[in-house]
């Protein structure tokens, strides 16, 4: 199974997917630039990815923690998500996200 992961210039890196990971892990464990700075506790907005647009019905809905923790993101969009709320599984297979520009 694959994910899809555009960085910050530009470039897709096509990524071996693990059913079950957070999708940030995925991202992470390649040495991706993404930040993730709670690890996955939905504690900040660092692992801020952009869902295309083909896989935004696909994805399970925000809950509110998530919400809530968007509103602390940059350039938030529609389809903005925290990766680290995204459990991958196979009807995911393919996935295409866009990492998002974290300030420094």
């Amino acid at each position: 199974m694959k994910i899809y992961v555009t960085d910050p210039k530009g470039k897709e890196h096509e990524l071996d997917a693990v059913e079950g990971w957070r999708v940030m892990e995925i991202i992470r464990e390649y040495g991706l630039a993404i930040k993730a700075e709670c690890g996955g506790a939905c504690a900040c907005a660092t692992c801020h990815v952009y869902i295309d647009k083909k896989w935004l019905d696909k994805i399970p809905p925000k809950r509110e923690e998530e919400e809530e923790m968007l509103d602390e993101a940059f350039e938030v969009q529609e389809n903005s998500r925290l990766s680290c709320q995204i459990i991958f599984d196979e009807t995911l297979n393919g996935l295409k996200v866009t990492l998002a520009k974290n300030p420094t």
